[in-house]
């Protein structure tokens, strides 16, 4: 697909379960932020034209200051990212240029970003497709509760984890955010919402959310030891 690709690189969040003294975008992975890998490998992905960060509320300097020292100048635009995931893309979206066919949303806090599951996500919105995110097939069972009552439990089958980045057409992301009310723990939902086409494609299971100590003990081995 030959389109003008933007991407909101979403890194606001507090990383309050990490337990660490700053934002969590600039917990320390591998000697430098962790917001340093998955702004890196963005940049240097030729499908995409320019990136906004929406930064932690405090840390838009030290933000603009990382992208500056990795040389990453597709990271033309720094916001003030908001309370909730949902607000930090809606700020970030409004800064995109109008004249963008295709945007990317990532998550800082899933910094292991390879190029193909980019190129993976984005091969679908030339096929008719309005958005496109990459998903794992779940292999333990799952089962929904109430409290403390198991009430059900779904066809494993069916279902899939859900990562990102997710990739969308620029005229349907912007119409979901525009309609959307409350908030959703990915963009998807609003665009599913809006009854728009969103298939998914093959993820990647070193996409690993960081979100505790745990989670970024066990990605800065896997990064080691890509190095």
């Amino acid at each position: 697909m030959n389109a003008s690709v933007w991407t909101i690189l979403v890194a606001a969040g507090r990383g309050e379960r990490l337990g660490a003294e700053r934002p969590k975008a600039f917990a320390d992975l591998g000697g430098r932020p962790l917001l340093a890998e998955s702004l890196e490998r963005l940049d240097a992905c030729p499908r995409i034209e320019g990136i906004v960060i929406a930064a932690p509320p405090g840390w838009e300097e030290p933000t603009i200051l990382l992208a500056e020292e990795l040389g990453c100048g597709k990271a033309s635009i720094v916001v003030t990212g908001g309370a909730t995931r949902s607000e930090s893309v809606r700020l970030a979206l409004a800064e995109i240029p109008a004249e963008a066919d295709v945007i990317i949303v990532h998550d800082a806090a899933r910094p292991l970003l390879d190029q193909a599951v980019i190129e993976r996500v984005l091969e679908p919105l030339g096929e008719g497709w309005q958005g496109a995110i990459p998903a794992l097939p779940l292999t333990d069972t799952v089962k929904r509760v109430e409290a403390e009552t198991v009430v059900e439990t779904p066809e494993r089958s069916s279902l899939v984890a859900v990562q990102t980045p997710q990739a969308f057409l620029a005229e349907t992301l912007r119409a979901a955010y525009a309609s959307a009310l409350g908030e959703a723990s990915d963009c998807a939902a609003f665009v599913e919402a809006q009854g728009a086409r969103v298939t998914w494609v093959e993820g990647d299971s070193r996409l690993h959310k960081v979100t505790t100590a745990e989670d970024l003990a066990l990605v800065s081995g896997w990064l080691a030891e890509a190095r």
